[in-house]
């Protein structure tokens, strides 16, 4: 393994997700103790909670685990950042996007520095986002501006994948300057919009020099993140939003990816009995942005007041692409030719065809992108999109036109 350069802040993280799941198991075992000695009707201890010596033992456990984990994370903190505290590990990038993405709204909600806060990106380091400042992070800023938004459990220093970065070609051969989005993947992604339709009002408030085109290109979750983030910009009367002109999807889910259904099946399945119904937690772990992959959740309205972990068809308030904006998406297919049931069912290994390519039987939730701003890639997965020859030349066909054209 390569080795990965560690904050201090990372130890500190790593120690109170430690202390976070350690007491998580033991709430998990009282509860299956509590289940299995119970007396039917017997009155006592709280739910999942076991009374008498065996609860004093499991209080000590969860007491004791809490104040070790307190005491590393005050002595952590009063250390001198440890070799690697200033600079940026692709790997280590990694690693904290995947941890992000499965766990990413406890992190956020637990004050964990583990957390990634959101920021606009270039070449892996934050920008400044006023005028003077963004100058000089981006001397070469031109006219033409990319935002590029990733997927689930990935990072901006992801969209390079076997020597290719779609922004980089497209800054090469068309002259866009690229802007990369960094963010907590595990959040909602209605609380990702929200931030991100904030952060592109500062950017372009703060441009160093007049914009003339627009454009947003998002892979996977982020292609929801930037609708979700139009739809917050219109609510707020955000000026960025009137800006944007083209939008490409790379294998975004538009109406859900059937591996989260597949999850919630496991929480029912598991939940049906008293014995393994305590396991059901281990099944509830994934974060918020991943139960909201269930069926495209983009909007609060879509989750708030709702037990996310229930099982429960698609309550989604219809979205529809924005207007005056020109949407394009890109769809992949594991099978090697069209018309397989693997192609309908599968898509990208992750995403179904339908739903990168946004049909629905529904037309209140059909997003109807014309089909000469749709494009379908046979033999790929889900991150061939991000490396794959046919589709950058999509990409760079789409953007070379002139706004709102094919």
């Amino acid at each position: 393994m390569p080795n990965i350069p560690i904050r201090n802040t990372d130890l500190r993280g790593a120690v109170r997700l430690g202390t976070d799941a350690v007491t998580g198991v033991v709430d998990l075992v009282e509860a299956l103790h509590h289940t299995i000695v119970r007396l039917p009707g017997r009155a006592g201890a709280m739910p999942g909670r076991t009374g008498g010596l065996t609860g004093l033992v499991y209080r000590s456990v969860r007491g004791v685990t809490r104040l070790v984990g307190g005491g590393v994370d005050a002595v952590l903190g009063r250390l001198a950042p440890l070799p690697g505290d200033d600079g940026n590990s692709a790997a280590r990038e990694a690693v904290l996007a995947a941890i992000n993405g499965v766990l990413g709204d406890h992190l956020a909600a637990s004050g964990n520095p583990l957390a990634i806060p959101m920021q606009l990106r270039s070449e892996g380091r934050a920008l400044p986002l006023q005028a003077a400042a963004l100058a000089a992070a981006l001397p070469d800023a031109g006219g033409r501006l990319l935002v590029l938004l990733h997927g689930l459990c990935m990072n901006d220093l992801q969209w390079r994948r076997q020597g290719h970065d779609h922004g980089a070609e497209l800054a090469r051969e068309l002259g866009w300057t690229p802007v990369y989005l960094h963010y907590n993947s595990g959040l909602h992604i209605s609380a990702n919009g929200r931030a991100c339709a904030e952060q592109l009002e500062a950017l372009l408030a703060a441009w160093p020099v007049p914009i003339e085109r627009f454009a947003i290109v998002g892979h996977s979750m982020g292609g929801l993140v930037a609708r979700s983030a139009c739809h917050h910009a219109e609510l707020a009367g955000l000026a960025w939003r009137w800006q944007l002109q083209q939008m490409v999807f790379l294998g975004s889910p538009h109406h859900g990816a059937p591996l989260e259904r597949g999850g919630n099946w496991i929480d029912i399945l598991l939940g049906a009995s008293a014995y393994s119904a305590p396991f059901s937690r281990l099944g509830k772990i994934r974060s918020a942005g991943i139960t909201d992959l269930r069926h495209g959740n983009l909007q609060d309205e879509d989750w708030a007041g709702r037990d996310r972990f229930a099982r429960m068809g698609d309550r989604r308030l219809p979205l529809p692409l924005p207007d005056g904006v020109a949407c394009y998406a890109i769809a992949a297919s594991t099978a090697r030719r069209p018309g397989s049931l693997g192609e309908r069912l599968i898509g990208d290994g992750l995403v179904p065809l339908a739903s990168a390519l946004g049909r629905h039987d529904d037309p209140r939730f059909d997003l109807a992108f014309p089909a000469a701003r749709q494009w379908v890639g046979y033999g790929l997965n889900h991150l061939d999109l991000l490396s794959d020859r046919e589709v950058y030349e999509c990409l760079r066909r789409w953007l070379a036109e002139p706004a709102g054209a094919g």
